[in-house]
Order: structure tokens, then sequence, then C-alpha cells
């Protein structure tokens, strides 16, 4: 399935993120429990409906990498496909190795239709290691369910 494929419900835009979408970006992530630091709004897409937000997601750009993060569409909204429109569209601007950090194995599966393979925190590259280096913390302590991922670009 290529984004081409894909097409938004009638009434939704996906566009850019402008400075004025930084509100509405941090309460989707928070709502859904993601890191809300790093949140530059320039990095975004989104998708509205009627004036408001209701998913977004970011490629935040490292030394040698690049994270998919910060992927969120409003609960209401889930199961239509926003989801995987944004995520094929960061996936398909990415120029440079893509990685992610999600929770649990729904989220990995997911993640494993565009390409993505878990993979062990030894194998992050060091410019994402120290971003990346509480979840691996809170997983070895806590058990909290993290599994890192990657994709190589073709």
């Amino acid at each position: 399935m290529t984004q081409n494929d894909l097409s938004l419900p009638i009434g939704c835009v996906f566009r850019r993120a402008t400075s004025q979408d930084i509100w509405s970006i941090r309460w989707l992530v928070l709502s859904a429990k993601l890191d809300p630091t790093q949140l530059r709004w320039q990095q975004f897409w989104v998708i509205e409906y009627e004036g408001q937000l209701v998913a977004c997601g970011q490629l935040r750009n490292f030394f040698g990498a690049q994270e998919l993060g910060s992927l969120v569409v409003a609960p209401t909204w889930r199961g239509r496909g926003l989801g995987t429109f944004v995520a094929q569209h960061l996936i398909h601007q990415a120029t440079q190795p893509l990685y992610l950090e999600c929770l649990g194995q729904r989220l990995a599966q997911f993640y494993t239709r565009f390409g993505f393979v878990p993979i062990s925190f030894e194998n992050i590259p060091p410019s994402l290691a120290r971003k990346f280096g509480f979840s691996h913390l809170a997983k070895r302590l806590l058990g909290v369910p993290v599994v890192f991922m990657a994709m190589s670009l073709r």
C-alpha cells in the first residue's frame, strides 16, 4: 500500500504545521501520554477537520539518523487510516535511517507494516541513544514494554 492508495475522510486537510498549531499538538501528544519534549512545530505534519487537529506526527533530525515521533490520532478518529497516512508521509520524507520507540506489541505491529523491525537498544545510533535512554532504563528497571524499531531507507 502506498500513500497514493490512501485517502483522507471527507473534510480532512493534511498540511504542514504552523506556529498556531503548537498548543493543539501539545494537547494531542500529552493526551496520548507520549513524550512532550522536543515538540518542534516546524517538524510536524497535521490533519485537521473543521479547524481542529485530529492527527499529527513529526520527523525529528539527529546526526546520521531521523526519528518518526509524536504520531497521534485523536481517539474518536482512530481506525480511519489517519495514522497510516501520516506515517507513510513521514517515511517518504525521511532522508536518513529512520528509528522510533513505541509502547507495546500492538504499536510495534502497526509500524512493522511499513518495514520497521525491532532492534536492541545497543543498535541505536549514538545520536539517538541519549533521547531513547530514559525509555531503555524504564524498560530494564520497571518492565515498561518499550519497543525500539528501525527502518533502513532503500
